[in-house]
């Protein structure tokens, strides 16, 4: 069994053009989360989708392996399908995150673990939320799992609601999960779920897992320790410098 780690990247960012190539430490994003991709124990090979010839040129300067996909994909889902569709040799995907430029490769070995049980479709990491600024952030996306770690639903909204408790006390009253924004895919379902119309609910939360579950595929969890800070605005990587 292979299996490909897939780096979305795109210079085209609303909030953050370039975001890609911004330097950090001597060497740009893309180049870090590459090499810490590359760290992972489960990977076969890591490959930098792009659709911009300035992030093929950096990837080539430092020695990693590209693909030029098209510009119209809606999400990094779609990009990794087309670099599957030309690399027929892999039996799953892993989704990594192009703006995570310390992306710890234990979290990577995680997710891969999932397909270990043969019946694993898709996967994707949680954390517990231990805080109430994040219990509340919309911005945040939560989940809800059923006793075998697969996912129930993903809300921008609190959920569960807790109806006997006060808000203020809600973390006290039960364990409450995050998404972390890494999925893992066999090639077969990736396939499949890249060619499903837009979904209600994925339209409502703006979370493209809502239209997987809403067609009945099932996404395996594992719960990681390990928090990995995301670059989506200039602004964010002052928290990077001052870690």
């Amino acid at each position: 069994m292979k299996t490909l780690g897939i780096i979305p990247s795109r210079y085209a960012s609303t909030r953050f053009p370039g975001k890609p190539l911004v330097q950090i430490d001597g060497k740009s994003m893309i180049q870090r989360v590459y090499e810490q991709a590359s760290l992972s124990k489960s990977l076969d090979q890591v490959i930098v989708a792009t659709d911009d010839v300035r992030i093929a040129e950096e990837v080539q300067r430092f020695g990693g392996l590209y693909v030029m996909t098209r510009d119209t994909h809606q999400s990094g889902t779609d990009r990794c399908a087309e670099v599957v569709a030309q690399l027929k040799d892999f039996d799953h995907v892993i989704n990594i995150q192009g703006d995570e430029p310390y992306i710890n490769p234990e979290q990577i070995d995680l997710l891969a673990s999932c397909f270990q049980e043969q019946n694993v479709q898709l996967a994707t990491l949680v954390k517990v939320i231990t805080n109430q600024e994040e219990l509340l952030n919309t911005n945040t996306p939560k989940v809800v799992l059923n006793a075998a770690g697969e996912a129930l639903y993903f809300s921008r909204q609190t959920i569960p609601y807790i109806r006997s408790s006060p808000e203020k006390d809600w973390l006290k009253a039960h364990i409450f999960y995050k998404h972390i924004g890494i999925y893992g895919y066999t090639t077969t379902v990736l396939n499949e779920i890249t060619q499903l119309p837009s979904s209600s609910l994925e339209r409502a939360e703006n979370l493209e897992q809502l239209r997987w579950l809403e067609n009945g595929y099932k996404i395996q969890t594992k719960i990681t320790t390990l928090e990995t800070l995301a670059i989506d605005t200039p602004d964010d990587l002052n928290r990077i410098f001052k870690s």
